[in-house]
């Protein structure tokens, strides 16, 4: 029973440190707004971690924003004044001052008091900062100025700085991250587990145990996609160059206690081996992996239910560790550009896909492990937030982008109205392709 509860706790556990990531990424994401905003002098309303009903709130004095807490820690929000510029499309006098409403119609004249009332109102109402326009009948109108500030009056290139400002920020908390993990505990690489032993093949011509994948073809490999495309094509008999690091010596200690030896390390050498294919290589997406491990020799296990790799810590020199982090953050952002591209040309089916019940499910089970499973899904999770905001679908930031860029050659925005109910049709869309993914998940 103790051990039901502390599982129950453990999982539970897992869940809100993976909540905990997904909820400092989005609040990175829209402080990136925010900092951005402030610099080029926009007016921002209010700056909010979580949504729903606010469990805290405080508003300055100076500058009139709000800083609010909310109930639901899975996402956040950074709201500038006049976002969605729907005040611009409003029928004249609609937010106009009260002397310009039609209850200050001129009085009967007979009325002596209510004209004077009149007249002072009147006054008054002229002494308001005003914008003149002439409207059809050649008759002067007014119109109240647009507060300083307000989001639709700042200039494209300043809009789209601050849209684009989130992702950055994304961005260089993934690139922070990798580098701090690649440091601290080397890069996670493919390792061959078990290598499947043949008496086709030489062995020369083989991979071994415990051999670390470090380039193929020629190039370094990041992402098992790297190992894919160095094979895709090719056929049974020809040979792949990979870049390995193999185990020449096991160094052994024996436990002076029981006598038995006991594991110390393993000393290694890079070395280049021809490894030849043991199969024809087509590799259909991202997700078709399997040709590719029996080709070069991986053996598949029936009782673990797949093939035998593993991942395996290497490290590297200062310099080229700094540049493999940059490069292996640039290598995650293509994945996804990659994935969506086979999805819509269907080589992909959506059951790959994984909405929020899914993502907090594998970011707990990664996340808990270890602190380095921790930065590591961490920096995924960041850099996969940065590039999935830019992307031009509606609500994201990059279709907000898109709208400002056709407004910029334009010289003048589509109507406020149209841009706002498709980004709200956006996002509704994007919610429900979410829930939908994730029932996928467990119904297929």
């Amino acid at each position: 029973m103790a051990n039901q509860i502390l599982s129950v706790w453990g999982t539970i556990g897992s869940v809100v440190l993976a909540i905990f990531i997904l909820l400092v990424m989005i609040t990175v994401h829209e402080f990136g707004h925010y900092l951005a905003g402030k610099i080029l002098r926009f007016k921002i309303d209010e700056f909010s971690i979580g949504f729903g009903p606010a469990l805290f709130k405080h508003k300055s004095k100076k500058s009139g924003e709000v800083f609010a807490l909310r109930l639901i820690p899975l996402g956040g929000f950074c709201a500038f004044a006049g976002e969605d510029g729907l005040d611009e499309g409003k029928e004249e006098g609609r937010n106009l001052p009260e002397p310009f409403g039609e209850e200050f119609a001129a009085p009967c004249e007979s009325d002596p008091e209510k004209m004077q009332e009149h007249t002072l109102e009147k006054s008054k109402a002229e002494e308001l900062p005003t914008e003149n326009k002439t409207d059809a009948d050649g008759k002067r109108k007014r119109k109240p100025k647009k507060e300083k500030g307000y989001f639709t009056e700042k200039k494209p290139w300043q809009r789209i700085i601050v849209l684009v400002a989130g992702a950055l920020m994304n961005y260089v908390l993934a690139v922070f991250l990798i580098i701090v993990c690649f440091f601290a505990y080397g890069q996670t690489m493919t390792a061959v587990y078990t290598a499947e032993k043949t008496d086709e093949i030489p062995a020369e011509f083989c991979l071994q145990d415990k051999d670390i994948l470090l380039k193929a073809d020629g190039k370094s490999i990041y992402l098992t996609t790297d190992i894919a495309r160095a094979v895709n094509g090719k056929k049974a008999g020809d040979k792949v160059k990979f870049l390995i690091s193999r185990v020449i010596e096991t160094v052994t200690e024996v436990d002076p206690e029981t006598g038995e030896e006991k594991f110390v390390k393993n000393i290694r050498e890079e070395m280049t081996v021809e490894v030849m294919l043991r199969c024809d290589v087509k590799v259909k997406n991202s997700a078709d992996l399997d040709a590719v491990w029996k080709a070069i020799g991986v053996e598949y296990s029936e009782e673990h239910g797949g093939f035998m790799l593993a991942s395996s810590s290497y490290r590297f020199g200062f310099f080229e560790t700094l540049g493999r982090s940059f490069l292996y953050s640039f290598k995650i952002a293509g994945s996804i550009f990659k994935i969506i591209g086979e999805l819509l040309t269907g080589n992909l089916g959506i059951t790959a896909l994984g909405g929020p019940v899914t993502t907090i499910a594998m970011t707990s089970q990664v996340a808990s492990a270890s602190f380095r499973g921790f930065l590591e899904i961490a920096g995924f999770i960041g850099v996969n937030l940065a590039v999935f905001n830019l992307l031009p679908i509606p609500a994201l930031d990059g279709s907000k982008v898109v709208f400002t860029v056709i407004e910029w050659i334009r010289k003048k925005p589509l109507s406020r109205k149209v841009e706002a109910v498709i980004h709200a049709v956006g996002f509704v869309l994007l919610l429900g392709f979410a829930v939908m993914v994730d029932i996928l998940q467990f119904v297929l």
